[in-house]
C-alpha cells in the first residue's frame, strides 16, 4: 500500500486516482494515518465495492449462512429436480 500525505495528494489528486485504481493509497496527516483512497477502474468494481460494504447486504448473507448451517436451506440439486418436474407439468 502507496503511502502519501494530505498535502501531497490535495496538489496531485488526479494522479493519485489513477494510482488508486491498482492499489490502495494509505492518507496520512501528521505522519498518522487518516483514510485511505481506493479507485475504481470500471462501474463495476464501484457497484462490487457498494455491495460488499453494504451493511444490509452483509446482514442478509450472514442471516442466509446461518440458515443453511441449522439445515434450512434447499440444495442445489433438489432445486434442479423441482424445475425440471414444473417444466414437464
Amino acid at each position: 500500500m502507496k503511502k502519501v500525505a494530505l498535502t501531497e495528494l490535495k496538489d496531485y489528486l488526479s494522479r493519485y486516482l489513477r494510482l488508486a485504481e491498482k492499489e490502495q493509497i494509505l492518507i496520512t496527516r501528521h505522519g498518522r494515518p487518516a483514510g485511505v483512497l481506493t479507485g475504481f477502474s470500471s462501474e463495476d468494481e464501484w457497484f462490487d465495492y457498494q455491495l460488499e460494504n453494504d451493511p444490509r447486504f452483509l446482514k442478509r448473507i450472514e442471516k442466509a449462512r446461518s440458515s443453511l448451517q441449522s439445515g434450512q436451506g434447499v440444495k442445489l440439486k433438489d432445486v434442479s429436480t423441482a424445475k425440471k418436474r414444473r417444466t414437464k407439468e
